[in-house]
């Protein structure tokens, strides 16, 4: 008689005859949290009597705010933050994956030179960079590219022609972005082991094949939550633009508000549309971070 492996049978209950089933979640008061439910109703009232105050203050004009929301010169102002804040937020991109992989060379010049340059700029505040990348025509006449030894010149033009307030604006918030933002990158490829540099190096792969199929791709987990925040306070800073009169959405408002002299209704028109833009974003970026997540 051959003995054979038996087969495990999937465990079951095994029914109680004559014993009705006792249910024991029934009768189960739940524990009443009174402390959280009297905060609640607090903040509740203190959130009305705050929006029913500025509904009803006679020194706010709600019409000059519904007048001028969607008005030619704040679409326009609005189109500007758009432009300077996305084409900062590539630009600064760009950088920060550069000074990353520089911060990261085994050349100490190298890297020197992308540590003293996130040190730099992460220590200059945002509002005195603008203002000195918007009066470079103070100190910088001309701006001149050309081969070097030779009379050819590439580039010879007046530094207030090429730098404009807009293209200032773009300047100054990508330089300080990029500074904050090559930590975040920094920090991530820091994050993968390595283990996986040596076995990219088994398979003979440089460093750049390296970096692009292997070490940034599991970076990028650790990196795109905090870098969308980045874009997030990007997009907020592009409000210091206003300092050099970029032509944003703040520049606009205050042009209108020295007219009808309604600062604070004006104030309230840029404050709706970049809470706008920052929904807009987060949304995008809880996709984005999603996605990634699942990878």
């Amino acid at each position: 008689m051959s003995i054979g492996m038996a087969k495990s049978l999937p465990e079951t209950p095994i029914p109680h005859k004559g014993r009705p089933e006792i249910d024991l979640t029934a009768g189960v008061v739940p524990l009443r949290h009174w402390g959280r439910i009297a905060l609640s109703v607090l903040v509740a009232l203190v959130t009305t009597m705050v929006i029913w105050s500025l509904a009803n203050n006679e020194n706010i004009h709600w019409s000059v705010v519904g007048q001028y929301l969607f008005s030619a010169p704040v679409l326009r102002g609005l189109g500007a933050t758009l432009q300077i804040s996305l084409i900062s937020i590539m630009l600064s991109t760009i950088f920060a994956i550069t000074l990353a992989v520089m911060r990261m060379s085994k050349s100490k010049i190298i890297s020197g030179v992308a540590f003293g340059y996130v040190f730099l700029f992460r220590g200059i505040p945002l509002i005195v960079l603008l203002i000195i990348v918007g009066n470079i025509g103070l100190f910088v006449k001309d701006i001149r590219i050309g081969i070097p030894f030779t009379d050819i010149m590439l580039v010879d033009i007046a530094a207030n022609r090429m730098i404009t307030p807009f293209v200032a604006s773009i300047i100054g918030l990508s330089i300080v972005a990029s500074a904050y933002m090559s930590e975040i990158v920094r920090g991530g490829l820091l994050s993968v082991g390595r283990g996986q540099y040596q076995a990219s190096m088994a398979l003979a792969m440089n460093g750049y094949q390296t970096l692009r199929y292997i070490v940034l791709p599991q970076a990028l987990r650790v990196i795109v939550p905090p870098l969308g925040n980045e874009f997030i306070t990007t997009i907020k800073m592009s409000a210091l633009v206003s300092v050099i009169a970029g032509g944003e959405l703040l520049t606009v408002v205050q042009s209108i508000s020295g007219v009808n002299y309604r600062t604070i209704e004006m104030l309230f028109v840029a404050t709706f549309w970049y809470l706008v833009v920052v929904i807009i974003s987060s949304i995008i970026q809880s996709y984005v971070e999603k996605f990634f997540a699942e990878r």
